[in-house]
């Protein structure tokens, strides 16, 4: 069988033996086909709202109106999604004060080309939008303490708003189960010490800190208490496809409507764990496998179905390297895998450091699996890190042959993101 996986701008293609495929997984929301065009999906939302008023009646009255955003590093179709949802508040209140607060959590500033590349010129040139800081002390705000004991503390532009909303998309996430609802809050335009307390190590390492669960996710729990303390009053979020099209939009109070995106996405994205000794997965290609550290979320799906001590293929480009310094420092230099985990495992909430929680799965993984990433990246590097490099399919094959001292079956992955094992 010839497979074809995403890696970096382009594909790469290998010839994989039939009596050795156990299966390939895939989601099927690239083959869905939605009712209605971007634009009338998400004004059909608008209309239509889950367990809320709609987005027009809550800005009756309301003076401060602050709309969350995603930042540059979320591929989110927010042409699509903002003028619908400022031109519903303007046609009842078209006094209100806007502000459009980009939820960076703790990365770096949205630039100016990235606000026109994510909104359009208009938008850029004509709205009032601030960038979230989350080192920023003297512009948070507390609020009160999350379920977990920490303290949270928010931008004090959301926390000073008569109305809050947000916008965002919906896919897995490795360790929240999904991405938007809740995340705009914590870790969108939380304070660092929020963000940090919320990825410490115990909650990573819950088993239902995993893709795909929210069920007694405890950085779920703590996430949609904190958009309820800051008063999240309404929700715009979209399901995109590989080309960042809207295939679904589901609008109105932050945890209903969340969780209705959610069981639409899930539909398409699970499948079921099919175990190999070998587990070929991606991270969707560009711009999601641009570094290693990215690259440890389309691990966790090859996790998911790979027998304890087989081989993940980790299919990335990762051209930018490693991707965080401290996160290459604590695999490349806390010992072995288990001697990583039992150190990170054994810090307290209010010492999260940087990207510990990466590090953490990325041990995690290590400490059961051989990984085996085929990549741009240095291959010292890749070995520094506990990791064998290759080049390609063949190669990283013939290395896990091997690893495992026999052929193996094979289980593939074509989309590790988008795709909910299990």
């Amino acid at each position: 069988m010839n497979i074809h996986l995403p890696f970096g701008r382009t594909h790469l293609t290998a010839e994989l033996p039939d009596h050795r495929l156990q299966a390939v997984l895939c989601s099927r929301l690239e083959s869905y086909r939605p009712p209605m065009g971007e634009s009338e999906l998400v004004q059909s939302a608008l209309d239509n709202p889950i367990g809320s008023p709609k987005l027009e009646e809550l800005a009756v009255g309301k003076e401060n109106i602050v709309l969350i955003a995603s930042d540059h590093t979320r591929p989110v179709p927010s042409k699509v999604l903002v003028p619908p949802m400022l031109a519903a508040i303007r046609r009842e209140n078209p006094q209100a004060k806007i502000t459009i607060l980009i939820a960076t959590g703790c990365h770096r500033g949205t630039t100016k080309a990235e606000l026109i590349e994510k909104f359009g010129p208009e938008i850029v040139s004509k709205e009032n939008i601030a960038i979230h800081d989350c080192a920023d002390e003297e512009n948070m705000v507390t609020i009160g303490t999350l379920p977990s004991g920490g303290a949270l503390r928010i931008n004090r532009i959301a926390a000073e708003a008569d109305l809050l909303i947000s916008e965002g998309f919906i896919e897995p996430h490795f360790f929240a189960g999904f991405s938007g609802g809740r995340k705009s809050v914590l870790p969108g335009i939380a304070a660092r010490e929020t963000v940090f307390w919320n990825h410490n190590s115990g909650f990573i390492a819950d088993p239902h800190a995993r893709t795909g669960i929210l069920e007694g996710n405890p950085l779920h729990r703590d996430m949609l208490y904190a958009a309820r303390a800051a008063k999240l009053a309404f929700i715009c979020n979209v399901v995109i496809n590989a080309k960042r099209q809207v295939v679904g939009a589901f609008a109105g109070d932050c945890d209903q409507a969340h969780l209705a995106g959610t069981e639409f996405l899930k539909e398409l994205c699970q499948v079921p764990a099919t175990p190999a000794d070998i587990v070929i997965t991606t991270n969707n290609g560009y711009p999601l496998d641009q570094n290693i550290y990215q690259a440890v979320k389309g691990m966790t799906a090859g996790e998911r179905t790979c027998r304890e001590g087989g081989v993940i293929i980790m299919v990335a480009a990762c051209e930018d390297g490693h991707g965080g310094e401290s996160f290459r420092k604590t695999i490349a230099e806390g010992g072995t895998p288990a001697q990583i985990l039992d150190q990170i495992q054994s810090t307290p909430p209010e010492h999260t450091l940087p990207d510990q929680w990466e590090s953490q799965i990325l041990a995690r993984i290590l400490n059961k699996h051989h990984v085996v990433l085929v990549t741009r990246a240095e291959a010292d590097l890749v070995r520094s890190m506990q990791m064998h490099p290759a080049s390609d399919i063949p190669q990283a094959l013939a290395i896990a042959q091997g690893l495992l001292g026999r052929e193996g079956s094979i289980t593939v992955i074509p989309e590790g993101i988008s795709t909910i094992v299990g």
